[in-house]
């Protein structure tokens, strides 16, 4: 569960800094210059603050939704949600987008009741595919959507909310803003209605609402690591489909770090769907070699497996061998739901006039599995072995070049993980890789942890060799349930926190 904290108990235990830029942004309403802004929460009521962080994915990535363990770093940077409840039957939402305030707002009854306009996660995505410039609202909508309905059944109240988001995490970067969002509002509106929702079950409602209001295919490790990730270690996770296997201490002397591409990159884009589409069929085809049975349902398939689970992660790399030398390197939708029906996934669909690289796609996860187990077993060995930081980062250009070859590569990318190599064990730099999504987003690199001067070093040869931003990411933060959720008594609101 994610513990509700007072003022008090937040200083004392030194965790006021990971709330105080939200704290700032409370404090600096009065003085906005829109009048919404400088009303927009009372002094007679309490507020709740949560706070959720981006991550650095170290190694599994898009291996998630086939079932691979993955290891996930939470960053410093992060999201912050303040909520009020208000007597007004409405979801107020703003939020500050570049140098601009943005307001979004929608009637209570059209979204929480079943029969209302906006009363289903399908008919909400809708009604956000109409409008473009709110958007960026769905993800918070969807959480309260979730959240208002589980309070309805269990005949809870139905409050209003007004929610302002304050967020240090870049959009479209790799590291997992959209999740950061959706667990802070998530854990703000489950302790504003005193929902005890466990925290793996909160992230996984989360993923739902990204699944299925936003339309990002993602799988769970990005709501997993911004709620259940722990300062200065890695998770340990394997999505199967999110169990925590634990908290992995990153050994004295070493650090990881990521550099922001400077290319914008989107779960919900064409790569990203069509890469795990391809390998979803993939799984189908391999079950296929291995006679599953496998029943038709609707536009998708059942897969009776008792072999895998379901999950491709679960193939050794010699059964992959032996039952995936018919796979095509590349085969168009039609020619699959001609011989095979569909998919097993349940948030995509095979397109009948696309093609996908079915061959590489499906090779990834059982290879980046295997890989990460591996990588997880040396992380604990590098302070004894020397050569061990290096083993660790072939795993990690191994992993890079996988993503390339599955179609998710990009020039940045990719000259961000040469200059790491060109900089070597030598200088402190022991390996590097794309994360997250791929097609452009942030690298994450392996290093001592006195080298960060040569990371940002990278960084700006990279500025000058392509003219993009490339901000370092050099910091761990703490997750979600780490630091809890902060309530303001009125006075305090009233005092902006102080």
């Amino acid at each position: 569960m994610i513990p509700l904290r007072h003022l008090s108990d937040v200083r004392t235990a030194g965790d006021l800094p990971w709330f105080q830029p939200a704290l700032d942004r409370l404090r600096g309403l009065p003085h906005e210059a829109d009048p919404r802004l400088r009303e927009y929460f009372t002094s007679d009521a309490p507020l709740y603050l949560a706070r959720a962080p981006g991550r650095l994915d170290v190694m599994g990535g898009i291996a998630d939704y086939s079932g691979a363990r993955v290891l996930e770093l939470p960053l410093a940077v992060s999201t912050a949600v303040l909520l009020q409840r208000q007597q007004a039957p409405r979801c107020d939402i703003v939020t500050r987008r570049g140098e601009r305030w943005h307001f979004c707002g929608v009637a209570l009854a059209s979204l929480i009741e079943p029969e209302g306009e906006l009363g289903t996660p399908a008919a909400l995505a809708a009604w956000l595919a109409g409008r473009p410039a709110e958007r960026w609202a769905g993800y918070v909508l969807g959480v309260v959507q979730l959240f208002l309905q589980r309070a309805a059944r269990a005949g809870g109240a139905m409050p209003g909310l007004r929610l302002l988001i304050d967020s240090s995490v870049p959009a479209g970067r790799g590291v997992a803003s959209s999740a950061a969002l959706e667990v802070a509002a998530a854990t703000a509106v489950a302790a504003s209605l005193g929902c005890d929702m466990p925290v793996a079950e909160l992230a996984a409602a989360c993923q739902s609402v990204e699944n299925h209001v936003v339309g990002a295919p993602c799988g769970i490790m990005d709501q997993m690591t911004s709620a259940c990730g722990r300062r200065d270690r890695l998770l340990q996770l394997c999505c199967q489909p999110g169990t925590v296997e634990g908290h992995v201490a990153i050994p004295g002397g070493f650090r990881f770090y990521g550099i922001d591409s400077g290319i914008s990159h989107a779960v919900a884009g064409a790569d990203y769907g069509t890469v795990r589409t391809a390998a979803f069929m993939g799984y189908r085809m391999i079950a296929a070699a291995a006679g599953l049975p496998a029943t038709r349902e609707g536009v998708r398939v059942r897969v009776a497996d008792q072999r895998w689970g379901g999950y491709l992660a679960n193939l050794t790399e010699p059964e992959f061998a032996a039952l995936a030398g018919d796979l095509p390197g590349e085969m168009s939708g039609a020619e699959f739901l001609q011989r095979y029906n569909g998919i097993t996934d349940s948030v995509t669909t095979v397109r009948a006039d696309r093609r996908y690289p079915v061959r590489q796609a499906t090779e990834h996860p059982v290879r980046e599995h295997a890989r990460v187990r591996r990588f997880a077993e040396l992380l604990v060995a590098i302070a004894e072995q020397a050569s061990v930081a290096a083993e660790l980062g072939n795993l990690m250009y191994q992993s890079h070049q996988s993503y390339g070859a599955c179609g998710l590569g990009s020039d940045g990318t990719d000259r961000l993980v040469e200059l790491v190599a060109a900089e070597g064990p030598e200088r402190g730099l022991f390996g590097a890789k794309i994360t997250g999504g791929g097609s452009g987003g942030t690298v994450a690199i392996l290093g001592t942890d006195r080298a960060e001067d040569v990371v940002r070093g990278v960084a700006a040869r990279y500025r000058a060799d392509t003219g993009r931003e490339a901000r370092v990411f050099a910091e761990s933060g703490p997750g979600a349930a780490e630091t809890g959720v902060l309530l303001l008594e009125p006075r305090e609101v009233g005092n902006h926190g102080t």
